[in-house]
């Protein structure tokens, strides 16, 4: 993330997915892997929103 983007920069609903997807992180047969790819999409999706583009 950009140093100006920060968790306030999310929507409520964006918040909500990524405490939500964080929490399922931490459940043993959890896929990190797809968990970390969806959570990066929302920070990209939030980024992109902040900036514009």
């Amino acid at each position: 993330m950009a140093a100006d983007f920060g968790f306030r920069d999310f929507t409520p609903s964006e918040k909500r997915r990524v405490a939500t997807l964080t929490a399922r992180m931490l459940l043993p047969r959890a896929n990190l892997t797809r968990l970390r790819r969806e959570v990066e999409a929302i920070e990209q999706q939030a980024e992109r929103r902040k900036h514009g583009k």
